[in-house]
């Protein structure tokens, strides 16, 4: 597995190793050994999370607030999705600050986002299908949500028009928001 470190401290980009053929190809998705080997983390994955979606839906950016804060492997298994980090952790040197990846079933690309990360995604393509590991379960109560076309960030969706759930048209201004992390 190929590990890449990105502008965002902690924020990895995860290539693995596939092996293909006439037949098709063959990867692990996720081994444990490999990926702490690989990232030097000692991570315990409790939940799995999957998402089908249809072009132009947009989920985010969404995080967990402490103590129920989630760190994410996230991947598409079908499809395409443009996949956006924001740092929300105000001691960072990188707080308020965006990455965009583009993922999809081909590359196989994963990215690893730690807590204090916010994350949403946009899909590009018809019946995207999204996958995540969570290293803490799911608490309602601690779940947020920053607004995904909050100016102050300007984060370049490469959509006008998305397709959004209630919670993510309710979500914070970046500048009212109060970070926990």
């Amino acid at each position: 597995m190929k590990v890449e470190q990105t502008d965002i401290e902690g924020v990895l980009v995860l290539t693995p190793k596939v092996f293909g053929d006439e037949r098709g190809y063959f990867f692990e998705s996720f081994n444990q050994k490999v990926f702490n080997d690989a990232t030097g983390l000692n991570l315990n994955f409790v939940q799995d999370n999957q998402s089908k979606s249809q072009k132009n839906v947009l989920r985010g950016l969404h995080f967990q607030n402490p103590p129920y804060e989630q760190g994410k492997l996230v991947r598409v298994l079908k499809g395409k999705v443009l996949d956006v980090a924001l740092d929300i952790r105000k001691d960072s040197k990188t707080y308020g600050k965006h990455l965009t990846f583009q993922l999809d079933a081909i590359e196989n690309k994963m990215v690893w986002l730690p807590p204090g990360i916010a994350h949403g995604f946009v899909t590009l393509e018809d019946d995207t299908e999204f996958f995540y590991k969570c290293t803490n379960f799911y608490n309602k109560e601690s779940e947020d949500c920053i607004l995904w076309n909050d100016e102050s960030l300007s984060i370049n969706w490469e959509t006008k028009d998305p397709i959004l759930s209630e919670k993510d048209k309710e979500g914070k201004q970046f500048k009212s928001f109060s970070s926990k992390f």
